[in-house]
């Protein structure tokens, strides 16, 4: 009866290595570095590079919010300086506009004075002898106060009485008038122009200025200054 040969199974081999797996496993033994094996240092590789990559991307995005901030500064300083302009163009525009016309209408006030002084002079006698001729001077004068108008420009005329107003009346004289009250206008010279709110030119008034205070009477019983000295001395 032959004897039963043991099975070669993975197990029995792995219990009972043979000479060249042993051999192996020793050469394997003495070539293996010390330390942990390459799988064991994937880890911490991996955290170590995903750290480098946040604190790169950390900074690279700081970078660009400050850029962000910087150019929004830029780009509201620039809508501001925008408007600035938008608004200061508008403002010259209406000035030019209303005030355009400052010059031109600065001259043609003398020719209103003339027209003015003429109708002011003539007389009865005048009227009925050139009574045309004073009815053109008349429509004339109308027509320049009618263009004025219609670029805003208005005389000044003060009334006798009115209050005295630095601002738009120039004062070139003072009298002490019974009645008057002082700084009150008591006679119109000429008169003046505003175009829009702003004086052309300033009516030329007299003002009431208070009148002189009395001289307070000398007592007679009260004794010179030199009579006395010389009540003194003796």
């Amino acid at each position: 009866m032959m004897a039963k040969q043991p099975d070669s199974t993975p197990e029995t081999e792995a219990e009972n290595p043979t000479p060249e797996q042993e051999a192996t496993a020793e050469v394997a033994g003495e070539l293996a570095p010390e330390g942990p094996s390459v799988e064991d240092l994937m880890p911490g590789l991996a955290d170590a590079v995903a750290a480098e990559d946040a604190a790169a991307l950390t900074a690279q995005i700081d970078a660009l919010e400050v850029e962000r901030a910087e150019l929004k500064d830029r780009l509201i300083r620039a809508l501001a300086e925008t408007e600035n302009v938008r608004k200061r163009a508008e403002r010259d525009r209406r000035d030019a506009e209303t005030y355009g016309g400052t010059k031109l209408a600065r001259d043609l006030l003398s020719v209103h004075d003339n027209l003015d002084r003429a109708l002011k002079a003539a007389d009865n006698g005048l009227r009925e002898a050139h009574g045309p001729f004073l009815e053109g001077v008349e429509l004339t004068s109308r027509e320049l106060l009618n263009a004025f108008a219609k670029h805003k420009i208005a005389p000044v005329q003060p009334a006798t009485g009115e209050k005295f107003d630095p601002n738009r009346h120039q004062a070139m004289f003072e009298a002490p008038i019974p009645g008057a009250t002082p700084g009150t206008i008591i006679e119109v010279m000429q008169s003046g122009f505003t175009i829009a709110d702003r004086l052309l030119r300033p009516a030329l008034v007299g003002i009431a200025k208070a009148p002189p205070k009395p001289a307070e009477p000398k007592d007679d019983a009260a004794p010179d200054a030199d009579d006395a000295a010389t009540d003194t001395n003796t």
